[in-house]
């Protein structure tokens, strides 16, 4: 009883080549991090303190004060 497998070579099949496998996971890492990245920003800029009061500053205390 003898188990013989034959394997096809398929161009397409990633885990049979090599550089092909290795492109694939660089470009699947790299989206990933770009989607991640965008993500995060997208988060800060959305939850981003707004002022909605105008703020009063002292004469006294501006770059150039005027004193009484």
């Amino acid at each position: 009883m003898e188990n013989h497998i034959e394997f096809v070579d398929n161009p397409v099949d990633v885990e049979l080549n090599k550089p092909s496998k290795s492109k694939f996971l660089f470009h699947l890492g790299l989206f990933g991090f770009l989607l991640f990245f965008i993500g995060c920003n997208y988060g800060l800029w959305t939850r981003s303190y707004k002022s909605t009061e105008k703020i009063v500053v002292p004469e006294s205390t501006q770059y150039n004060p005027k004193y009484k």
